[in-house]
């Protein structure tokens, strides 16, 4: 299997061969986030707010318009696509911005993607329908996050249960003719998984090189930080950079995050010690 060695979002390359980690921020324009529900669910505001991350150094924007913390309700695809589209159009139009759409919802892609979204942040993985999403991805050409999902609870602390669903994911974006170099893959941190599990997840995320496709990871702000650090959700920024670090050292090239800023110095600070050991003078 042919390794990628880079993908283009948008009409941005994102070099995946070297040492270049890629920040997706945050922009849940939803009322009830469980991180940072209501901040930004106006369209002027959240349009703010995603200037803000792109001039910090955000390299993808990530929009959610439906909430998908624990417990969450789900809303009508017609309240999710009111949401996010003009929020889409507006950042489009004075940004040059690439744009995730967070959603497994193909109806509420279509409508994002006719607006400017460059890829698809699925949380099931292509899994959630009978195809329509992978039909749609591979008809538009954009890039697909697949993250592990599940129905069941992981019972054990053991990899193979997320790599076995990741590639049910990815054989059902291949099945629909969906090029590998359009995928990125997330471990799903905070979904179908115990406290415990997410540890130790999180600290295999390496085991899922074998797939070879360029690794999502995405703990920001999460309630496994909140219960390691003891911590409510405005108190979990070192959290935030401890596990990023940890998770670059262990392969990840995408982070999703709230706190762009202070990612992007964690990640200068963390290259230059790289390089630094690398350096054989």
């Amino acid at each position: 299997m042919e390794k990628v060695n880079s993908m283009h979002i948008g009409n941005k390359e994102f070099k995946l061969d070297n040492d270049d980690v890629y920040i997706m921020g945050i922009l849940n324009v939803t009322p009830d986030s469980f991180s940072d529900g209501g901040q930004y669910n106006n369209q002027e505001i959240a349009l703010e707010r995603a200037k803000q991350m792109i001039k910090e150094g955000a390299h993808i924007i990530d929009v959610g318009g439906e909430s998908t913390r624990p417990g969450y309700t789900q809303v009508s695809v017609q309240e999710e696509i009111d949401r996010v589209v003009e929020v889409i159009k507006r950042i489009k139009e004075e940004c040059d911005a690439t744009i995730s759409i967070d959603t497994y919802k193909f109806e509420v892609a279509k409508a994002a993607i006719e607006a400017g979204a460059d890829m698809v942040n699925d949380i099931w993985g292509l899994l959630y329908d009978n195809g329509e999403m992978a039909q749609l991805i591979k008809a538009t050409g954009v890039s697909i996050c697949l993250m592990h999902n599940d129905i069941e609870l992981m019972k054990e602390n053991d990899m193979t249960f997320v790599i076995n669903r990741l590639n049910k994911s990815i054989e059902r974006a291949l099945e629909y003719g969906i090029d590998r170099d359009k995928i990125i893959i997330d471990p799903g941190i905070g979904f179908a998984k115990s406290y415990e599990n997410n540890l130790y997840v999180a600290s295999h995320i390496d085991k899922l090189k074998e797939l070879d496709l360029p690794i999502l990871f995405g703990i920001s702000n999460k309630s496994v930080l909140g219960k390691l650090m003891d911590a409510e959700v405005s108190d979990r920024a070192t959290g935030n950079i401890v596990s990023a670090i940890w998770a670059i050292e262990l392969g990840a090239k995408f982070l999703r995050v709230h706190d762009v800023k202070e990612h992007i110095k964690a990640i200068k600070v963390n290259n230059a010690f790289r390089r630094a050991r690398n350096d054989r003078k």
